[in-house]
């Protein structure tokens, strides 16, 4: 099984580039570079977010997928039935005996 915080961490950074190659668009739409950076940042981010909800629960709706999402049962409250997984947590914001 995969850390659950390493894996969000990841996310979570991969996010940061593509906010802020996003930002950077705005002002620069043409720059070839930046539009393959994020290109692959994004690509990159949705993968981590896939990986993540097989693992545990989805982070954004358009992840939720009842046959695929938190394969383990680790976080799910119907272990081993096809079921709406947007429920399954504990969720990021959910403070896990951490800072």
């Amino acid at each position: 099984m995969a850390n659950r915080a390493q894996l969000l961490e990841e996310i979570q950074q991969t996010s940061f580039q593509v906010d802020d190659l996003t930002l950077y668009l705005d002002t620069h739409p043409l720059d070839q570079e930046a539009l393959d950076a994020f290109a692959q940042a994004n690509h990159l981010r949705y993968q981590q977010m896939q990986n993540y909800a097989r693992e545990f629960e989805p982070l954004a709706p358009s992840m939720v997928c009842p046959d695929t999402n938190n394969e383990t049962g680790s976080y799910s409250k119907y272990p081993g039935q096809r079921h709406f997984t947007w429920s399954d947590g504990p969720l990021p914001w959910d403070n896990q005996g951490g800072a």
